[in-house]
């Protein structure tokens, strides 16, 4: 039997001089919502390129993001099983 869910992953980018931020959140099926940031700093040196800062910032973000869903499952797996959960990161 074949189950779809599907959640909702939003990504938003604020541009100051030579820094850029990512702001990402997640809410899943079961009503958690995860919010993750990334932050990319340009080098003076460097020419302005936006969508190269954004690139990194976002991939910082969802980073953070698949960390905080690891330590979610994990979390959900000890409540069933009592025992503690190994994730790889």
């Amino acid at each position: 039997m074949e189950t779809i869910v599907g959640c909702n992953i939003e990504m938003e980018f604020h541009e100051m001089d030579a820094k850029t931020e990512a702001a990402v959140r997640v809410r899943l099926h079961d009503g958690t919502e995860l919010k993750a940031h990334g932050v990319t700093h340009r080098h003076p040196d460097d020419p302005a390129q936006q969508r190269v800062g954004e690139e990194i910032a976002a991939a910082r973000a969802l980073n953070d993001l698949s960390k905080q869903l690891l330590d979610k499952a994990g979390v959900d797996i000890e409540e069933v099983t009592h025992l503690h959960a190994h994730l790889s990161r």
